[in-house]
């Protein structure tokens, strides 16, 4: 499908034909390999840079990490009982 480019402001712009509209307020645009420019919708950026955190460490975390984790939680002192101030 070919569609028109046009300036706004001092951005260029492309307009998205209503069949590839998407569902979001913000996109991410990259340029692949070849120059092809790639858009994604960004639903939300937190969890995006959450995720992609996650992702990065899950090599280096593994099982291992969660159960020293779990292991930990269960060897913890009960909470102290002390008087009200």
């Amino acid at each position: 499908m070919i569609t028109r480019v046009f300036r706004n402001g001092n951005s260029q712009a492309v307009r998205i034909p209503q069949a590839f509209r998407l569902d979001a307020d913000r996109v991410e645009i990259s340029r692949t390999e070849h120059g092809d420019l790639l858009i994604r919708p960004v639903v939300d950026d937190r969890a995006r840079v959450l995720r992609e955190a996650l992702e990065a460490f899950d090599d280096e975390l593994g099982d291992a990490f969660v159960a020293q984790v779990c292991a930990d939680r269960r060897d913890q002192a009960p909470p102290q009982e002390r008087d009200a101030l």
